[in-house]
């Protein structure tokens, strides 16, 4: 596809000739621009510099040039940067000086028109205008033929199009598409265009969540396979190998990676000058003092792109940390920006609103379906509301009546507490199985009580049979990953095949449930994943139905949830199923989230910034939701489930959701920043009294509260403790120069320095006539305060020897130590040992091992100076007690493993009399083998050793041990440790017993020499006797 030529109103020509060409003519006449450059490995290093400082300083006069061309408000943020650069585009000035304008006049004459510009001026425009017109810009008008999967749709044709002249013009931006829009596309898109139109075929660096890797790596393939992409991932040896044998040859175009390996690897990523740093997630660097950020920032990149599908909710100073890092020499003083846009004038000042959003509108692009997707299916949302069971009103009374004296404002309101009990409240609503000793059991069945005693399992159990019939395939969502494990044994029970994705999902695993999932015909009904985890990123655009068991406080981490399956590729409308458990928390969660929707959403549509402040949860406010219902869950112990049909509830449910949406629709903006928890209504004052306050003493009385009295009475005993409480006042500190440096024992300054420093404090308490008071507490107060006092009175100010001698001394500590350096020491000797000096160098951050290793053998040199050594030591020794009993207990599973060919059937246990009655020996035998098998001092061994009993064989229909904990199964292990410990010890006994005698008996050779001698002497004998 050829570029059309220049327009001269400065916009981007369009390729009309891109229709008439034949397919793939691109590939084979090369556009007249297109470079051949030699091959990245073969380049000297010192050319790649050259040329990338070259290339920074064209943008940079570009970007200038552009910004001040859409609006002249940048001038503002451009100046001082500009000034602060001698080689400035806005300094540097092209051809001869101009003649001025009044020299020009006296030149013309009347009728002399021949003269009217001069040959200087006609010659700066035409080197201008040939300068303006070699900078060729492509326009596509369809889907470029470098992409081979498919077609660009038409908005995203003009994304790409928007994203090549803003590099054309050297400016980075923000490419904030809605969720499902092809983001993903767009920016391959546009590296596939860098390698195939200006022959930049990388390095280029896609910084992604880790979830959503695999995603990545196959829209490479499957859109642009002319781009060669690499994905670093894995552990330390094989990011080592990869970085060897792949990275460093430089035979590839883009590397894939996650945010972890970025600031893993640092190292090897600063020695690449990048030419498009891609960051998805861009909310990830919004803190510019983040370990990420700060990072990311210290590569070499020619240009940048974020990504974002949610919009712009940050407050000011993170908007300008975008901004900051897309381009740092435009937006370089948070001070300046934070003045310029103050954000109290921003939310009233008409003016300002406009002003933002001129420069936000050069870096930022973003559409929503509604507004471009006409193809997408529709997506409808129904929230259906239900009751709660016996067992969850049983045990959500006992959660209130346990903080009764909060919910009626007797008891310290701890916001800690108060999210405590709102997460417990949570969990009820989901299922009682979520608190422990709820379940029956043991033994524990799976059978319809899983399904009878939760209100949401029974609309989840009618919805997902309808569901199944219809011929749907449905995604799951909850907060709580210990839910998903309840839904996998419905799921068993139910024979519904399912993958499953949390937090805890090995890479690998993410990556086959994912691609199982979306195969063609595949037999996979549900996949069930938490909503943090699965709600970036992943598509599952097969699944046409998405359930949120329970929803999030954030209303858009749910919406990120849906997109899941409503995004491109979608053939089918999505129906989203919200269930809420009617007259609890959930209900009053839900509703705050679609105020706080609403009301976002009005305030991003006036352009201006969402207060952060306002989305924090107050403590009356969870105050409010927690006293929600509460009347009528006390009101009676029965079920509220009912045998309706599911047609029934959707249509009920309908009907609310339809009802709440359009009380929403008709609130404005002050009506939904006065909505409260308590009631619909937002006018509060009625007559000039305040019935709000009226509201809230009504609402302490809605419980008759059995600790009240109790509580009344201890309130009282309290306070007369604390009036009667009589004591001493305590001794006020002594007076310090108020320039002191602040030392820290752990520093290990020399001796001499500390010295030094009390003279200089005993002679400043001296100048200002420093009393020593008399301490009380000592038995010989009097004689202390007479020699403390004399000190003072006798101490003279340093000499100048004295005052240079301490400027010396305070260099030679380890002055770049702080308090967080050391606690890192001290835990890295606990967990490593004190030897293990490689390991504790690792676990120090921001300090080379040389400087580890220094201070190692200074700190053991000098301890004792440390002002609580003993704790410190006391904390390294259980460490080191810890590591040698993991050491033990390695060395005892070793050996009694290597006695038996056939370890898993074999093995056999001395239980002595702690056979016990639970576990019987195979099952013993099972757990000692795979112990040792994973490795005993593995992390989370013990949850791994409760999956592997639950998918081994032999233990199919063994309820008991398939229903133990990860915490039993650590008993179960430590006891049998045990056991062959002393087994051990055993048998070691027994050996230097049986060696011990061994040594003390006659050897076998001496032994026959002696009963030779005795028979040849015997025969001798009998001969004599014979004769």
């Amino acid at each position: 596809m050829d570029p059309g030529p220049a327009s001269s109103d400065g916009e981007e020509p369009s390729t009309s000739a891109a229709s008439s060409r034949e397919p793939g003519a691109e590939e084979k006449n090369d556009p007249p621009f297109q470079l051949k450059l030699p091959p990245k490995a073969s380049r000297p290093e010192k050319e790649i510099d050259s040329e990338y400082e070259e290339k920074m300083k064209t943008d940079r006069a570009k970007r200038f040039e552009f910004l001040l061309k859409q609006t002249e408000l940048f001038a503002h943020f451009i100046q001082p940067a500009a000034q602060k650069s001698p080689t400035s585009p806005l300094k540097v000035k092209l051809g001869r000086p101009r003649i001025k304008k009044d020299e020009k006049q006296s030149l013309l004459s009347a009728g002399d028109y021949r003269h009217r510009r001069t040959e200087q001026e006609e010659d700066e425009e035409l080197l201008s205008e040939s300068r303006k017109t070699s900078n060729v810009c492509v326009r596509f008008e369809e889907s470029p033929s470098y992409v081979k999967g498919g077609t660009l749709r038409d908005y995203q044709v003009r994304g790409l199009n928007w994203m090549i002249s803003l590099y054309e013009n050297g400016v980075n931006g923000i490419l904030a598409d809605e969720m499902g829009l092809g983001k993903t596309l767009q920016t391959i898109a546009l590296l596939g265009y860098l390698k195939h139109y200006r022959n930049i075929p990388g390095p280029h660096m896609v910084l992604v969540p880790k979830s959503t890797l695999h995603n990545w790596m196959n829209e490479f393939k499957r859109w642009v396979p002319s781009l060669r992409a690499v994905c670093l991932i894995g552990d330390k040896d094989a990011r080592a190998a990869f970085i060897r044998d792949v990275m460093m040859p430089g035979e590839w175009d883009v590397c894939v990676t996650s945010y972890e390996m970025v600031i893993k690897e640092k190292s090897v990523f600063k020695k690449f000058n990048w030419r498009y740093l891609v960051i998805d997630e861009a909310h990830r660097i919004k803190n510019e003092k983040s370990k990420l950020s700060e990072i990311v920032r210290e590569f070499k990149t020619t240009n940048r792109l974020l990504l974002t599908g949610t919009p712009l909710q940050n407050n000011l100073h993170e908007l300008w940390a975008l901004l900051n890092f897309l381009l740092p020499d435009v937006f370089n003083s948070a001070d300046d920006f934070d003045s310029w846009f103050d954000t109290k004038n921003c939310l009233g000042d008409q003016k300002l609103v406009e002003r933002l959003h001129a420069v936000l509108k050069p870096f930022l692009l973003r559409r929503i379906k509604a507004e471009v997707e006409k193809s997408l299916p529709p997506k409808k949302e129904v929230k259906i509301y239900l009751g709660l069971s016996k067992m969850q009103r049983e045990w959500y009374t006992r959660i209130l009546m346990k903080d009764i004296d909060i919910l009626n404002s007797a008891g310290k309101m701890d916001k800690m507490r108060l999210l405590n009990i709102l997460m417990q409240l949570r969990k009820c609503c989901n299922h009682p199985y979520l608190f422990d000793g709820a379940e029956p059991g043991p033994p524990y069945t799976t059978d319809m009580h899983l399904v009878n005693n939760s209100g949401k399992m029974v609309a989840l159990d009618k919805l997902l049979a309808k569901l199944k019939e219809q011929g749907s395939r449905v995604l799951i969502f909850s907060q709580m990953t210990r839910l998903l494990d309840i839904l996998e044994d419905y799921c068993m029970w139910r024979g519904y095949e399912y993958c499953r994705l949390d937090g805890q999902t090995p890479h690998e695993e993410r990556e086959e449930a994912i691609d199982t999932f979306n195969a063609p015909n595949s037999s996979k009904f549900i996949f069930m994943l938490s909503t943090r985890a699965g709600g970036l990123g992943i598509n599952l655009a097969t699944a046409d139905v998405v359930i949120l068991y329970d929803s999030d406080w954030n209303p858009q981490v749910d919406l990120q949830a849906m997109d899941r399956a409503h995004r491109i590729g979608q053939k089918k409308p999505v129906r989203v199923f919200r269930l809420i458990t009617d007259n609890t928390v959930e209900d009053r969660i839900v509703e705050r989230a679609e105020i706080k929707l609403r009301l976002d959403s009005i305030v991003i549509q006036q352009g201006r910034l969402i207060d952060q402040q306002s989305n924090k949860l107050a403590k009356d406010e969870m105050l409010q939701m927690i006293r929600h219902g509460a009347t009528h869950v006390f009101a009676s112990k029965d079920s509220e489930l009912t045998e309706e049909d599911i047609t029934t509830i959707l249509e009920r449910g309908e009907k609310k959701t339809a009802e709440m949406n359009e009380r929403l629709q008709k609130m404005g903006e002050s009506s939904l920043r006065n909505f409260t928890m308590d009631t619909e209504m937002s006018l509060y004052n009625f007559e000039g009294e305040d019935y709000r306050e009226k509201q809230k003493m009504s609402m302490m009385e809605w419980i008759e509260p059995p600790k009240r009295e109790r509580k009344a009475n201890y309130a009282v005993d309290a306070y007369f403790r604390e009036a009667l409480r009589v004591s001493e006042p305590k001794v006020p500190k002594a007076p310090r120069p108020p320039k002191q440096p602040n030392i820290q024992d752990f520093q290990f300054f020399p001796p001499r320095l500390f010295e030094l420093l009390e003279k200089e404090i005993l002679y400043y308490r001296k100048t200002i006539g420093y009393k020593v008071p008399r301490n009380p507490d000592l038995p010989n107060a009097a004689q202390v305060q007479k020699e403390e006092q004399k000190k003072i009175d006798e101490s003279a100010p340093h000499t100048p020897e004295e005052t240079e001698e301490k400027e010396k001394l305070l260099t030679q500590g380890f002055t770049n130590w702080n308090k967080r350096d050391f606690n890192q020491f001290i835990k890295a000797n606990e967990k490593y040992g004190r030897d293990d000096i490689d390991n504790i160098a690792r676990e120090v951050e921001g300090k080379s091992p040389e400087e580890v290793i220094e201070y190692s053998a200074v700190f053991w040199e000098r301890c004792n100076e440390l002002q609580d050594i003993e704790r410190i030591m006391a904390q390294i020794e259980r460490g080191e007690a810890r590591i040698q009993r993991r050491i033990s207990i390695k060395k005892a599973l070793d050996a009694k493993i290597a006695r038996y060919k056939a370890p898993f059937h074999q093995l056999r246990i001395q239980y002595g009399t702690n056979k016990g009655k639970n576990y019987t020996e195979e099952e013993d035998r099972f757990l000692i083998c795979m112990l040792h098998k994973m490795g005993f001092d593995k992390e989370n061994v013990y949850e791994e050793l409760r999956q592997c009993v639950r998918n081994a064989p032999q233990f199919r229909f063994d309820w008991f041990i398939k229903s133990r904990t990860a915490m039993e199964f650590q008993r179960r292990c430590n006891t049998l440790i045990s056991l062959i410990e002393k087994e051990n010890m055993e048998i070691e006994e027994k050996e230097r017993a049986e060696k011990k005698k061994r040594g003390t008996k006659v050897p076998a050779s001496q032994k026959r020499k002696a009963d030779s001698a005795t028979e040849s002497s015997g025969k001798k004998d009998a001969k004599k006797v014979k004769s």
